[in-house]
């Protein structure tokens, strides 16, 4: 940390000494850096200074190659320093994440707030608590509405069938679940297989603000035919809210009790905190996509560390031949990313 926070203050000093009569040189302005810069403490081209032909400013990287300053790489810079901010006073690490996701999200909404820059989105998250909750929620996992993955719900009715009922009481693990709907769906496919009486569903979400919702959360009325739809064409037979009890207003509907009392929601951070419990299935494939190398071979070491024998382990992509943990699965079926531990 320590080393990153060296290099943008060298890569700033730099620019703020070559560009102090610009008209848009200030704190932030002039040569940025992204990630992998290093501080200018070496001569580049031959120059001492750190400058290259004509005294333009250059940007030393880490493999000794300098390039010359361009538009996004004040950009970079401010993404850096944003997600630093994040980590620094909230406690939330999205360093690792994969960084075209992150620029996506957090572009996104910086124009849906109407801001101008990702510094003045960093100021607003550092004193305002609805705009920080704000840029969780676009960081985090994009919410599910039920059913809305077939091929999911196939591996799920296939998996739950096949692995859940020789075990006296099986615990599944929603990591990073992707809001109350895709809990919902889980759990009306727990009772379908008469699993629902004995089986436990850890739902675990990065922040305290996303858990106040899971627990508040009711299923719309008005959408209840788009989401019988998705039940309908995922293989459900029935009426989807069957499952629910209708508000007075029939506006609002909620899980039945005897299905919501086998959820327990919890926030966890998947990226600082250790194996909590031992679980006979662990569903991780919404969250994976987002991660990137470094941070992906953690967490699939965190779920090789929390699954049970035997337990059944969904990944959002196959996992690599040379990767160590592979040894441990085997595919439930050809060219899918769902797998038994088998060691």
């Amino acid at each position: 940390m320590s080393s990153i926070l060296a290099s943008i203050k060298a890569a700033l000093t730099g620019a703020t000494a070559a560009n102090g009569d610009r008209a848009d040189a200030g704190p932030g302005a002039g040569h940025g850096t992204g990630p992998d810069a290093t501080p200018r403490d070496a001569a580049v081209d031959g120059s001492a200074s750190g400058h290259g032909a004509g005294g333009t400013p250059l940007i030393v990287s880490a493999g000794g190659a300098g390039r010359r300053h361009s538009p996004s790489s004040v950009e970079e810079l401010e993404l850096e320093l944003l997600l630093e901010a994040l980590f620094q006073c909230h406690g939330y690490d999205f360093r690792g994440y994969d960084r075209a996701v992150v620029t996506r999200k957090v572009q996104a909404l910086r124009a849906q707030l109407g801001l101008a820059t990702l510094s003045a989105l960093q100021s607003r998250i550092l004193h305002d608590d609805e705009s920080y909750n704000a840029l969780l929620r676009a960081l985090y996992v994009n919410p599910a509405l039920m059913f809305d993955n077939a091929l999911e719900v196939s591996m799920l009715r296939l998996s739950l069938g096949a692995g859940l009922h020789g075990v006296a009481l099986p615990r599944v693990w929603l990591a990073d679940c992707a809001g109350a709907q895709q809990a919902w769906t889980l759990a009306i496919l727990l009772d379908q297989e008469q699993l629902a009486p004995r089986t436990e569903i850890h739902a675990t979400v990065a922040s305290d603000a996303m858990l106040a919702e899971a627990r508040q959360a009711s299923l719309p009325m008005a959408r209840l035919s788009e989401l019988q739809a998705n039940y309908v064409r995922s293989g459900g037979i029935g009426k989807l809210i069957d499952y629910f009890d209708v508000s007075a207003d029939g506006l609002h509907a909620v899980l039945k009790p005897h299905l919501n009392s086998r959820i327990t929601w919890a926030q966890y951070n998947l990226v600082t905190d250790a194996s909590f419990n031992e679980f006979q299935m662990i569903l991780g494939q919404r969250a994976l996509p987002d991660f990137g190398p470094a941070l992906r071979k953690r967490v699939l070491q965190l779920f090789d560390d929390s699954l049970a024998p035997f337990g059944t382990l969904a990944l959002d992509r196959p996992l690599d031949d040379h990767d160590p943990l592979a040894r441990h699965y085997k595919p439930l079926l050809a060219h899918q990313s769902w797998y038994k531990r088998i060691a």
